[in-house]
Parts: C-alpha cells; sequence; structure tokens
C-alpha cells in the first residue's frame, strides 16, 4: 500500500509537470514526515549527498563530455565515411551504415540521445536527400541508437550497476554479443525494407576507399580500443576508463584532426554539465526514496508477495518485463533505474536470477520506452532532426522495435547469449 500511494503521488505531480526529480524528493519527504515525524528532516540533505556521491557515477559526466568532444572533433564523420565505405554498395547501404555508425558511436559515448543528436544530424539529411522516406531515416536513427547502449560503454549499465551494487566491467562484456546480434538484425531489417521499396545503392565497393577511409578513421577506432581494453584488462576501473576516453578524445581531436577549438570545447563542456547536473539531481532525490523504501522494508514485503504467488524464475521474469517496459513507457531510463531497480533486487536475488544478466534486461527493456510514447526520449530527438510526426516516424519504427523485442526475449530466455564471454572472462 506504502508503495502504491507513493506511486500515484509521483505520477500525480509528474502529470502536472512538476521535474521528476523534484516530483521524487517531495514523495520520498511527505512519506518520511508521514510516518517518522519531522524530526528526519536533518537527515534529508544527508542521505541526497551519499546517494548522489558514489564514485562510479564519476563515469556519466565524462562519457558525456567524451560523447560532445567526438561530435565536435571530426570523429564521428570519419566513423561515418568508412562505415558508408563499408556497406554503401549494398541496396539501402545509407540504413547500414547507419546502423553501423551508431554501433561505433556508442562505443565511446554510452548515451543513445547523444548518437541520435550527433550522427542524425549528419546521416538523416544525407538519407533524406538521397531519397529516403524521413520517417524511414530517423526510425533507424532512433533505433539503431538504443540497440547501441547495451554495447559498452553505456550509462544506463553504469547507474543499473550503482543502484544494484552489481559490477560494471561485467555488464559491459554482457552487452557485447546482445548488441551485435541487435545491431545485425536492424541491418536485415534495413536491407528488407530497400529491396521492398527500391532504395537507393550508394556507391561501388572499392577497397582503396575502404582502406582511405580506415586510415583516416585509425585514430578514432583506437578509442574503443584504449576505454574497452583498460577496462577489460583490469588496468583502469569503468570509471577510469571514462577519463581515459575523454583525455584521448581531446587528443585525437585537437591535436591529430586539429578540428576541436575552443568554442567547441566551451559548448561541450556546458552540455556536458547541464546533462550531468539533471542525472545527479535524479540520483540524489531517488537516494531518498531508497532510503524510505528500504527502512520501511518495502522491497522485501514485494518479493515476499510475489514469490507467495510463484517461485518459478522463468514466470517472474515474464512479470519483470511486462513491468519494466509499462515503467519505460512513463519514465527516462535513468529515472526509472533509480527509481525501480533498487525495489525489485530483493525479489531478482530471491529466485536466483544474475544481477548482470537482469541489468541488461532492464537495460533492453528501457531502450524499448525510449521508443516509445508518450516519453520516447530518443525516438522524439530523431524526429526533431527529422523534422517529422512522431506518428509518422512510429509507423515505420515498429518494426526496429520489433527486432529490439526480439533480443530482449533472446536474452531474457537464453541468459547464454549474454552471459557466455562473461564466463569466460570472469568464471
Amino acid at each position: 500500500m506504502t508503495l502504491l500511494l507513493m506511486l500515484i503521488g509521483l505520477f500525480a505531480l509528474i502529470f502536472i509537470n512538476v521535474p521528476i526529480a523534484v516530483a521524487l524528493a517531495v514523495v520520498a519527504v511527505v512519506a518520511m514526515i508521514l510516518t517518522q515525524g519531522v524530526d528526519i528532516l536533518p537527515n534529508v540533505a544527508l542521505v541526497m549527498f551519499d546517494g548522489a556521491t558514489k564514485f562510479p557515477l564519476l563515469a556519466i559526466p565524462l562519457f558525456i563530455f567524451a560523447g560532445a568532444i567526438m561530435n565536435t572533433s571530426g570523429i564521428s564523420k570519419r566513423l561515418i565515411a568508412f562505415a558508408s565505405a563499408l556497406f554503401g554498395f549494398i541496396k539501402g547501404g545509407l540504413a547500414m551504415v547507419n546502423v553501423a555508425a551508431s554501433m561505433f558511436f556508442a562505443e565511446m559515448s554510452g548515451s543513445a540521445v547523444a548518437d541520435v543528436a550527433a550522427l542524425g544530424s549528419i546521416l538523416i539529411p544525407a538519407m533524406k536527400k538521397r531519397g529516403y522516406p524521413r520517417g524511414f531515416a530517423a526510425a533507424v536513427t532512433s533505433s539503431s541508437a538504443t540497440i547501441a547502449i547495451i554495447i559498452p560503454p553505456s550509462i544506463p549499465m553504469i547507474l543499473y550497476a550503482v543502484m544494484s551494487d552489481s559490477s560494471v566491467v561485467q555488464l559491459f562484456v554482457a552487452g557485447i554479443v546482445p548488441g551485435v546480434l541487435g545491431g545485425t538484425l536492424m541491418m536485415g531489417v534495413c536491407y528488407w525494407f530497400a529491396r521492398r521499396y527500391n532504395y537507393p545503392v550508394e556507391e561501388t565497393f572499392q577497397l582503396a576507399r575502404l582502406w582511405f577511409t580506415f586510415k583516416e578513421a585509425s585514430w578514432a577506432f583506437l578509442l574503443p580500443l584504449i576505454i574497452l581494453g583498460g577496462i577489460f584488462g583490469g588496468v583502469v576501473t569503468a570509471t577510469e576508463g571514462a577519463g581515459l576516453a575523454v583525455a584521448a578524445a581531446l587528443f585525437i581531436g585537437g591535436v591529430i584532426y586539429r578540428e576541436l577549438n575552443w568554442r567547441h570545447l566551451r559548448t561541450a563542456i556546458i552540455d556536458g554539465g547541464i546533462s550531468t547536473a539533471v542525472v545527479m539531481l535524479l540520483v540524489a532525490s531517488s537516494a531518498l526514496v531508497g532510503n524510505y523504501l528500504t527502512e520501511q522494508q518495502v522491497p522485501q514485503q514485494l518479493a515476499q508477495a510475489i514469490m507467495s504467488w510463484t517461485n518459478n524464475r522463468y514466470l517472474v521474469l515474464a512479470l519483470l518485463n511486462v513491468f519494466f517496459l509499462v515503467v519505460g513507457l512513463f519514465l527516462h531510463s535513468a529515472a526509472a533505474i533509480i527509481l525501480v531497480v533498487p525495489i525489485v533486487m530483493p525479489l531478482v536475488y530471491a529466485v536466483g536470477i544474475d544481477p548482470v544478466h537482469f541489468g541488461l534486461i532492464v537495460t533492453l527493456n528501457l531502450g524499448i520506452g525510449q521508443q516509445t510514447p508518450p516519453v520516447a526520449s530518443v525516438l522524439i530527438t530523431a524526429c526533431s532532426v527529422a523534422k517529422a510526426d512522431i506518428w509518422e516516424v512510429s509507423r515505420v519504427n515498429v518494426f526496429f522495435v520489433a527486432v529490439i523485442v526480439v533480443v530482449l526475449l533472446l536474452i531474457t530466455y537464453v541468459p547464454d547469449i549474454p552471459m557466455s564471454l562473461v564466463r569466460l572472462f570472469y568464471g
């Protein structure tokens, strides 16, 4: 009952346009006063501060900053050129270039919205110019950005790791196979559309051009090697890897490509600071909610209630999938992870679900929410770049969302797909 009343209060505030972070804090403080009295108020600031100062969370502003630098320093353009040389000879090749570029870019930024903003501003106009419908161009850009966030590094995975006390590195490793699988399936959907609607071939395959674009982008390819190699090799933590990403992006964009100037750097710092402030305020507010619910033992009560009905792992996974799909319709992924994950983790542990496996399930569920109104943060960004109506894009996007759903079902019920590399490296 406590959880239900808090959710009703939360959504009531959200529907009158109160920011989610503020709504979370208000609901938590009101609940604390009603049950524990006003003497609890001095503890509010301490709980919020403690919740927002966890070391792994430093990776979020650093990856956001690194992505902003890449977008303004010529790195993303060179990645697109290489992907075009690699896939442009196939019918509908520019759509496949879009998917491939998202997968490359995601290995460095960790953010689906950053992916759409960076690559969509280049690729969507190019696709429209070549005769692709704007709805299709926006749909490909939007959905490929979402499937790419399970390829490491991933900001939602970092948040999940903090909220669930899981290994960030193991989550990153687990996301590699599903991310590549999802990207490949999306390329197959692009090819099907291209054959059906006779979309153009971009260019003939030229080994010389492929080699030239590879050399041009070779410094950009060093970024994921530096980041992921350092993390997976145990040389650096995920947070330190994010710092390396910033340093490498500054060096490559400013010294090697010489396209990063002070104006671009200032813009990247401001954008990164604003994005980070939004996330960190959510984290701090959610710490209040989590602290109160834990003291009231609400997560444990929820786990016991569901287990009294069923303790079948696969049925529980089905229920959690539906739950997170619904939550993703109304909450941004960061808010959903921060608010909901601490509540359901006792249930996850009780039925024997691996928390790393569950992290991928959560990330993909909320990724679907990025594509489905009313929130649809990534879809709305793609529509804005394409200047397309959201329903026009959604009619096409349903085919790409179906790919994400297929990947979600596969990783849910065939855990060897995401967990095979984790077991190989970490036993």
